[in-house]
């Protein structure tokens, strides 16, 4: 069984419940989700539905990065809007944070979210391919 190890970055926002920001089993690292909040100031970003989505990417990368990875290596993102009229949105923005070959990926339309938020997302990122 791989040893695990728990990542945890002061870029990207701290856990704000019993989770860790990320946690790292083999070359696989499990990102928990992430919302718009400011790693500064643990608040939601201000500025829309594009600037949500955008803080989320911000952060996921954040997470990737502090666990030895980069957006590059996530292998499944899964995003989840309280509105799904957002979709063509995020992947507009997804556009500008990955290239091809794109992550495998599911969008999901939840009810609610922590802390009011619009966006969540979290990820799967492979190590060492």
């Amino acid at each position: 069984m791989a040893k695990r190890e728990i990542i945890q970055t002061d870029k990207a926002p701290a856990a704000i419940g019993t989770y860790s920001q990320a946690v790292k089993s083999g070359d696989t690292v499990y990102l928990s989700g992430q919302i718009p909040l400011q790693p500064e100031t643990m608040e939601l970003v201000e500025g829309g539905m594009e600037a949500q989505i955008r803080r989320v990417f911000d952060n996921l990368q954040a997470v990737a990065e502090a666990a030895g990875g980069s957006l590059a290596d996530i292998a499944k993102l899964n995003i989840y809007l309280i509105d799904l009229s957002h979709f063509v949105l995020v992947n507009e923005i997804m556009a500008s944070y990955f290239q091809q070959p794109y992550p495998a990926r599911a969008a999901v339309g939840v009810a609610a979210l922590p802390k009011g938020a619009q966006v969540e997302m979290d990820a799967i990122m492979e190590l060492g391919g």
